[in-house]
């Protein structure tokens, strides 16, 4: 990353921050509804301080993580045979149509009562929601592959298994990457959500608490605390695709 575009995103959110400032300061913002960054900073530091944020969070990576991994994989492996099959193609179309508007918050009380009340309810409410936009990214992604490869994958006769991890994985790749990204901030969402009942630990949590009680430093502090999480994991994958499609850096 060159220099300047570095000091263009650092100029971004700080930017940003200032103008919240100045604004608070001036009184065009209510400091009862938008308290200033650096009452939200001291706040933030004192919620770090008292080790909830530690392990708020830990819960709360831990829904988010499994629930990915639950929806993310299998929506990988469907869009693969989606991208390359069209009996597969025509049979989970209509389904994903059907499906997929469905506000995901608005059916979390189903989970509850297919799941129960414990974790499992969390991690599916998570896995509904990234399945389907894994499944339909990484479909795109196989049926954007230069036909070529395929005939030339075709007329050496590999194994079924080696071609769809050798050509239409890797061929997939950076849809599949978009997807994950897209998927990475639905997670997030639906997380904090089912946080919001039933559970006295994560993020969610702590905001819905925050406002039960008021306390809108605090709820500041966690909204803070869920953006920085979605940061750390956005920089992440960001280094794990130039690792894994170094092609793509390139161009």
């Amino acid at each position: 990353m060159k220099r300047r575009e570095l000091l263009v995103r650092i100029a971004a959110p700080v930017s940003i921050v200032l103008l919240w400032q100045l604004a608070v300061t001036t009184r065009v913002l209510n400091p009862g509804l938008f308290p200033p960054p650096s009452a939200i900073f001291s706040s933030f530091v004192n919620y770090a301080a008292s080790g909830d944020l530690l392990t708020n969070a830990f819960w709360t990576f831990q829904r988010l993580l499994i629930g990915f991994l639950l929806g993310g994989v299998p929506g990988t492996l469907v869009g693969l045979a989606m991208g390359m099959n069209r009996w597969i193609r025509a049979y989970f179309d209509p389904l994903i149509a059907l499906l997929y508007p469905i506000p995901k918050i608005a059916i979390l009380p189903l989970f509850y009562f297919i799941f129960g009340f414990g974790e499992q309810a969390k991690y599916a409410v998570v896995a509904f929601g990234v399945f389907f936009l894994m499944a339909i990214n990484t479909q795109a992604g196989v049926r954007q592959i230069e036909s070529v490869y395929l005939d030339v994958a075709r007329a050496y006769k590999i194994r079924p298994v080696s071609f769809y991890f050798r050509v239409l994985l890797p061929g997939a790749l950076p849809n599949i990457f978009a997807g994950v990204k897209l998927s990475v901030g639905i997670a997030i969402v639906l997380a904090i959500a089912a946080e919001f009942q039933l559970t006295k630990t994560g993020l969610g949590f702590t905001i819905i608490n925050a406002e039960q009680l008021l306390d809108v430093d605090r709820l500041y502090a966690a909204l803070v605390a869920v953006s920085l999480l979605g940061f750390a994991l956005a920089v992440m994958l960001d280094l794990l695709e130039k690792w894994l499609i170094p092609w793509r850096r390139a161009r």
